[in-house]
Order: structure tokens, then sequence, then C-alpha cells
């Protein structure tokens, strides 16, 4: 069974950074991606990368995540900048199946 495991979150200050990664327990030939989930809201698609490297971003974030890939590694990093409140919320590494990561929370506080 494919794991999808995430590392890298964690407590950060409005308009600090903080890079996300998920590494796979197998190659995945398919989009990966990162959802986020708010208490009360929601779970949203964030960002996504295909195989092939085209990305997607929510309009929320676009400008300040950035999603990339290491296929060598089985591994998709989220790049997050200029970190507001309402980024905070647990982030979840997916790819379509579903696959679904445990989830890591970010905290965006003062």
């Amino acid at each position: 069974q494919v794991q999808l495991v995430e590392s890298g979150g964690g407590l950060v200050q409005p308009g600090g950074s903080l890079r996300l990664s998920c590494a796979a327990s197998t190659i995945i030939f398919n989009t990966m991606g990162w959802y986020r989930q708010a208490p009360g809201k929601q779970r949203e698609l964030v960002a996504s990368i295909a195989y092939g490297g085209a990305s997607y971003y929510a309009d929320s974030v676009k400008g300040r995540f950035t999603i990339s890939r290491d296929i060598a590694k089985n591994t998709v990093y989220l790049q997050m900048n200029s970190l507001k409140p309402e980024d905070t919320a647990v982030y979840y590494c997916w790819s379509p199946g579903p696959l679904w990561g445990q989830g890591t929370q970010v905290t965006v506080s003062s």
C-alpha cells in the first residue's frame, strides 16, 4: 500500500515562510498535490502538480506558494511564502485514488 508522509509544518509569524514535504513510499505516475482544512471549513485543494510538471494553484495562494516535485525522490514540496493567518490549517498531501497523508499542522500567528 502506497504511503504519503508529510513533514515541515509548524508555527510561523505572518509574513514568514515554511516548506512542506511529502514523501511517497513508491513512484507515483500521477498528479500529486496539497489540500488544506481549517477548523469548521471544508477541505480545499491548494496546489497540485502533474507528473509532467504542469501545476495548479488556488487563487488564494497564487504568487505566494510554489509546488514542486522531485521524481527521483518520490517527493513533492510546497514552498509557502508571505504566510497569512488565514493560511492556518492542517495540510494534507494527496494523489488521485485517492491517497492521503496524515496531515501536518500549519499555524500562522504572531
